[in-house]
């Protein structure tokens, strides 16, 4: 039997499925996969499809309508077997003898019709339809406004995952530095340079290290399912995430780049002005029911004995007006009740601008907050870190005790986490007070380029 040779063997192996490489994931790769699989965003293009179709629906009373009639009858009834034989144009002078008449014989008409009717002035039709295109325009917007949300939720889930990362790795770091303290201080109980009860209040520390890093562990798996189930797809965890988030000179750039330029106009404040028009149409619409309707018709028409379409045609054209000025007063009630709609639409307009302003104002000042905080933690980071050294060299020289010793490790380990996370907030930050400026987040991508 031939021996495969081991390269190819190996290739042959990384091709199975099974054994594939999880794919590297980027912010751009998960904001492209959100765009269309997120569930907001199918929930929200469903209802703008169907808000589309609905104005669509209301072409019926401005396009011309066309319908095919038919039908068959066999009567004896001596107007209708007249009026049956003089549209089949079978009347002889035979057909007007009394008796006949009076007592008429069985006659048979299949009747055949091509009807187009088309409206010339329908005044709540055009409005109606006014509203419903504004309604459908603020139906995109909202759905606009939705995938600036769900872009927000992703790239907080995308970073708070890589974050879930870091905090694992900075907590086995110091699983690790916490037995390598417990074993230190075991030695020095051992030859009688530390007391017993250091030795034992390390083995306690490095147990509540290994509890958190077990925690942290967790936490990165729970992170890597609600990535997932921002994207869309909540069973697809196959792939992988940097070890770390952006570095603070990196973020420093990119807020630098993002403050720049005014603000556009968001898409909720746009649905809202296009929600104000459509109940002003619709008011117009209410209005409209008193007014009188025109409209014209044609129908060409056939009758036989025998099938549909056969025979001479005849044909018939005419314009109808139809006015209902009153009806029980349901054109008043209609006109009250679009008039109370257009007041809630103007009322909620207003606020949604309101909460606008204040919601630019608020993440701007979440943004600063950030940046400060960032400073302050890397600033931080430096000094807990040579606090540890000092310490630990204290320790090894008998001039510091082993709870200082730990007190200087947990506090290099808490600055660590909290620079992680300081630098998360200012990601989600960034993204927020991109979204409030009506600015779309996903220019956040732009930190996939740069060095972590």
């Amino acid at each position: 039997m031939p021996r495969v040779p081991i390269p190819l063997l190996l290739l042959a192996l990384a091709a199975l499925p099974g054994t594939a490489r999880a794919q590297a994931l980027t912010l751009a790769d998960a904001l492209r996969r959100a765009e269309t699989r997120a569930y907001p965003n199918r929930v929200a293009e469903a209802g703008a499809r169907a808000e589309g179709g609905r104005a669509a629906g209301t072409l019926r009373g401005v396009l011309p309508s066309v319908r095919l009639e038919g039908g068959y009858r066999r009567t004896t009834d001596p107007l209708g077997a007249f009026g049956d034989a003089l549209r089949q144009r079978a009347l002889t002078p035979a057909s007007f003898d009394p008796a006949r008449l009076n007592y008429p014989d069985a006659i048979g008409n299949v009747g055949s019709a091509i009807v187009v009717e088309q409206p010339l002035f329908n005044a709540d039709a055009l409005m109606g339809r006014r509203a419903a295109r504004r309604g459908a325009e603020a139906a995109r917007a909202s759905e606009a406004w939705t995938r600036s949300g769900s872009a927000v939720d992703v790239i907080g889930a995308y970073y708070g995952a890589v974050l879930a990362v870091e905090r694992a790795a900075a907590l086995d770091s110091a699983a690790r530095a916490a037995h390598a303290h417990r074993r230190q201080a075991e030695s020095q109980h051992r030859n009688g340079l530390a007391a017993r009860s250091d030795a034992l209040l390390a083995a306690v520390r490095a147990s509540d290290a290994d509890t958190r890093l077990v925690a942290a562990r967790g936490a990165t798996r729970l992170a890597r399912l609600q990535l997932a189930l921002a994207m869309g797809a909540a069973d697809d965890t196959a792939f992988t995430l940097p070890a770390r988030l952006p570095a603070a000179a990196a973020l420093a750039v990119v807020a630098g780049e993002l403050a720049s330029g005014p603000p556009a106009d968001r898409a909720d404040v746009r649905a809202a002005r296009l929600a104000l028009a459509a109940a002003e149409a619709d008011r117009g619409r209410a209005t409209g029911l008193l007014l009188p309707r025109v409209n014209a018709f044609g129908r060409l028409d056939w009758n036989t004995e025998a099938s549909p379409f056969g025979g001479r045609q005849a044909w018939t054209a005419g314009v109808m007006l139809s006015w209902s000025p009153f009806s029980g007063g349901a054109e008043l009630a209609a006109g009250r009740e679009a008039a109370a709609r257009r007041d809630g639409a103007a009322a909620q307009a207003e606020a949604v601008e309101a909460r606008g302003r204040v919601e630019q104002a608020e993440q701007a000042i979440a943004v600063e907050v950030a940046r400060v905080r960032l400073n302050a933690s890397t600033q931080a980071l430096d000094q807990s870190a040579e606090a540890h050294r000092i310490v630990t060299r204290r320790y090894e020289g008998g001039l510091a005790t082993v709870v200082e010793l730990f007190d200087a490790a947990a506090e290099e380990t808490a600055i660590r986490l909290a620079d992680a996370d300081a630098r998360y907030q200012l990601i989600l930050a960034l993204a927020q007070r991109r979204r409030a400026a009506g600015l779309d987040p996903a220019t956040l991508t732009r930190l996939d380029d740069l060095e972590r």
